[in-house]
């Protein structure tokens, strides 16, 4: 009877009490352990809280939270800005939404359950950039960015409505509407007497040079690392002396290189921008760790697979394009989004060559004659360092959902 007893009142026990029971408290050196950690961690809680809300002086960065955001981009132009948000938000939405509608056409056709996505969901996934926002808005000095930011996501979640409910013809042709909206979102800046990248600065250019970099290294990786598997021996020399001397070089001396000496290898009259030949540096940096990502990827896919590719008459390029790719990229995605959240924290190097990105905005709205002196520095560099966190683990999140979702290292 006893025995039933006392299992009848370890049924009764919550998941979490009997959770802490078996890690926290199972010996006394654990419940020890976890008393001392558990004190250290609620002072350091308690520390925190208190120097945020009572102690620092916010007030440097209400002040200077247009030059966090977009550096010396001029003022007056600061609509472009929000055109060119309206834009990549109507693009992020219609993407999520016709990427949606079509995983959930094909589980139909499969005969597989398939669960949408829901606001809880969206908010799981995505609440360290909406706390971000919230921060962001609270050290606003007016109205009008609360309520652009609201139609912004407003306009986000509209398109992703949309590309839900595109007609499969329309559909197929969704992600060349979302490239002309990027491409849009660019020329709202830019184009028509618009603001070149040299005036862009704060978190504006960092994501900037961020997703240049992703988007131009990461096929440029491919092709390396397709080339140093390659049967030519030029093209295999070649590749493997590329990636082998860029991944020996480090990243600040690239930028170095690509602001002083990237001219002296450019036909005469061609000179671009700094911005121009930093994104350049950081290419071809980043390519070299992509190829390296990508061979290991393409090491691990088994033979036997590409052997029956052959024995089905397929093509080399269809064998790689169709079974050995997908398998290698998959394979491959911790180590890919682990270099991209690198290089948007490399971002922070431009400082070094003079660049007003976000690191740099801080050192200047500290050199503030009414801010300077007054050692705000500790104030700063927490809400530079907040940025950087959010925007690396929100990548590092997304990066282990889609891991989960293809089932990497289960299958």
């Amino acid at each position: 009877m006893a025995v039933q007893t006392d299992t009848a009142a370890v049924h009764r026990e919550s998941p979490a009490v009997r959770w802490a029971k078996e890690n926290l408290f199972s010996t006394w050196y654990n419940s020890l352990l976890t008393l001392i950690f558990g004190a250290l961690f609620v002072w350091l809680g308690f520390s925190v809280i208190r120097w945020v809300f009572f102690e620092a002086e916010w007030e440097i960065v209400r002040v200077n939270l247009t030059l966090f955001m977009v550096g010396r981009f001029p003022r007056e132009e600061l609509a472009r800005v929000w055109v060119s948000n309206f834009l990549i938000a109507g693009a992020i939405g219609l993407m999520a939404g016709a990427a949606a509608a079509s995983a959930a056409a094909a589980a139909k056709e499969a005969g597989l359950p398939f669960t949408q996505s829901t606001p809880r969901n969206w908010l799981q996934r995505f609440w360290p950039i909406l706390l971000l926002v919230v921060i962001l808005l609270q050290f606003s000095q007016t109205w009008t960015p609360t309520v652009l930011t609201l139609v912004t996501i407003a306009i986000g979640v509209g398109a992703r409505y949309v590309g839900l409910h595109l007609p499969r013809a329309v559909r197929r042709w969704a992600w060349l509407i979302v490239v002309v909206m990027l491409i849009g979102a660019y020329g709202a800046l830019s184009w028509f007497g618009g603001v070149k990248w040299d005036s862009w600065g704060g978190l504006h250019l960092t994501l900037f040079v961020t997703v240049a970099g992703i988007v131009l290294a990461f096929p440029l990786g491919l092709l390396l690392a397709l080339g140093r598997r390659s049967s030519l021996p030029l093209v295999r020399m070649l590749s493997v002396g590329y990636i082998e001397f860029i991944r020996g070089v480090p990243l600040i001396t690239l930028l170095l290189m690509g602001i002083f000496a990237l001219g002296f290898l450019l036909p005469p009259g061609v000179d671009p921008s700094d911005v121009t030949r930093l994104i350049v540096a950081i290419t071809l940096f980043t390519a070299a760790y992509v190829a390296e990502n990508v061979r290991g990827g393409l090491q691990a896919v088994p033979k036997g697979q590409t052997e029956a590719g052959q024995a089905l008459g397929l093509s080399p390029w269809k064998v790689m394009r169709l079974i050995v790719l997908p398998q290698a990229l998959r394979a491959v995605i911790p180590a890919m989004v682990g270099q991209f959240i690198s290089l948007f924290k490399d971002t922070s190097l431009l400082v070094v060559v003079g660049i007003v990105e976000l690191l740099q905005v801080s050192s200047i709205a500290n050199n503030q004659p009414e801010f300077l002196g007054r050692g705000l520095a500790e104030v700063t560099l927490p809400f530079v360092a907040l940025i950087y966190w959010v925007g690396s683990y929100t990548m590092s999140r997304e990066s282990r959902r889609l891991e989960k979702k293809l089932g990497v290292g289960e299958r």
